[in-house]
């Protein structure tokens, strides 16, 4: 039906930088809400940062100043830039949209989630 697929997660130093992409497909007549959310061993699911249809971005702060959450030009895909990464930003990521399957009607979806890994 809708398929969230995240890439671009992985081993990275203190300090460094990645970037996450998350696509949507299937049965979409648009996505309002798109958002990255993570979680680390032995802790809650958290919000890192959401993106509107229209351009409005959210951030957890703790990340603000060093993410940047942002959508492709067709809106069915987001992206998180990481920068400045820490020991505490591992975990593992997904993604989430609210897809509109039907006029008026719309759905969560998340990813299978993505490994963030930040150590020396």
């Amino acid at each position: 039906q809708v398929q969230l697929v995240e890439s671009g997660g992985g081993l990275v130093q203190p300090g460094g930088s990645l970037k996450l992409s998350c696509a949507a497909s299937g049965s979409i007549l648009s996505i309002n809400l798109m958002g990255w959310y993570r979680q680390a061993p032995g802790k809650e699911r958290e919000l890192v940062a959401t993106v509107s249809s229209g351009g409005t971005t959210k951030y957890a702060d703790s990340v603000k100043g060093r993410f940047t959450i942002s959508r492709g030009s067709a809106k069915k895909t987001v992206y998180l830039q990481m920068n400045s990464l820490k020991p505490e930003d591992t975990a593992l990521y997904y993604c989430k949209a609210d897809v509109e399957i039907m006029t008026g009607r719309y759905l969560a979806f998340w990813g299978q989630g993505t490994l963030v890994t930040v150590s020396s």
